[in-house]
């Protein structure tokens, strides 16, 4: 298998400062939760997917949507796309479903103002009203690397400057 990318933590202070408004944690939690963040990783040899984990318990009801700070950031070949969507199983028993369908994150995005710190936005659609429940180190969504091209007559020469959702500014 072609190596294309690393994940790394985000700083400190980073995680702090996005974690704010996250399940109620204040600086001193967030820093104690720092420790524990997994990195992403595969559970077999064959596996396409980067399971990314929840480093807190979590409990979301349905119709309850959840903006997840990973702690993770991303550092990615050019030519490479990471793309995040909610674990199959999840999607299947929950509905669990990503707010923006998919995550993409970029190859730039790791070199943002807020450290390329990767957030998960899920929602739990269940249709018959199953409550999701998730321990402290459970996956919840997984990452795929793909490669992708650009036409021919492709010009852009902007680069990115701010965090998430900043390529459209």
């Amino acid at each position: 298998m072609r190596k294309v990318a690393k994940f790394y933590k985000v700083s400190e202070e980073q995680f702090i400062k996005d974690t704010e408004e996250f399940e109620g944690l204040n600086k001193e939690k967030a820093k104690e939760l720092y420790e524990t963040i997994k990195m992403p990783k595969r559970a077999t040899k064959y596996s396409a997917g980067y399971d990314f984990f929840t480093y807190v318990d979590l409990v979301i009801n349905p119709g309850e949507t959840k903006k997840i700070p990973t702690g993770i950031r991303c550092k990615i070949n050019d030519d490479f796309v990471l793309l995040i969507a909610p674990r199959s199983s999840l999607g299947f028993k929950y509905r669990l479903q990503l707010d923006n369908t998919i995550g993409v994150i970029d190859a730039d995005y790791y070199n943002a103002k807020n450290e390329g710190h990767i957030f998960i936005k899920v929602t739990n659609d269940s249709k018959s009203n199953k409550v999701l429940e998730l321990k402290a180190g459970e996956a919840f969504a997984q990452g795929l690397f793909m490669e992708y091209g650009i036409t021919e007559d492709d010009d852009v020469n902007e680069e990115r400057v701010g965090g998430f959702g900043s390529t459209n500014k």
